[in-house]
């Protein structure tokens, strides 16, 4: 047993300590704790390519509509309104020449539902007109070609 814990130890040796590390640890006579990370240079960039910067720049209607669309209707219809094998893909619904090609209809049609299709009646759940219409603006953004794939960025007030 006591091989085992020899060989063990050998074959992952502890780092050995840096030479600022080591003039640390002599100044203040304390032991070295070498089990902790070092920060992150606050230099280093955040963006890679799952935490993307906002390319659009959005009134807060339209980014209140980004919200309420990814809290009630991405899990169907699909992130940034690209549709799934669940539900259609709204870009194209919202088309001059699509199934849902007015304002009115688009409320209708999230108000009342499409039960026998899966989609509920939002409006008996909850949902009250003004966000359907601030979804809406989102959706027909995107539909427009108005507002990129993504998390839009909020246009400052002033």
């Amino acid at each position: 047993m006591q091989k085992a814990e020899s060989t063990k130890s050998a074959a992952t040796p502890a780092p050995a300590p840096t030479p600022a590390q080591q003039d640390t640890s002599k100044a203040t006579g304390q032991a070295q704790d070498t089990g902790t990370a070092q920060p992150q240079q606050a230099e280093a960039p955040l963006r890679d390519a799952y935490h993307q910067a906002p390319r659009d720049t959005v009134s807060q209607e339209v980014y209140d509509g980004w919200k309420q669309f990814n809290l009630n209707c991405a899990r169907c219809h699909g992130e940034d309104v690209l549709g799934t094998t669940i539900a259609p893909h709204l870009i194209l619904s919202l088309k001059p020449d699509g199934p849902i090609n007015t304002k009115e209809l688009f409320v209708q049609t999230v108000c009342a539902g499409r039960v026998p299709k899966g989609m509920p009646a939002w409006c008996a759940l909850g949902m009250d007109i003004p966000t359907i219409d601030k979804i809406y603006s989102y959706v027909k953004g995107r539909s427009d070609a108005k507002i990129g794939p993504g998390r839009p960025a909020l246009k400052p007030q002033g």
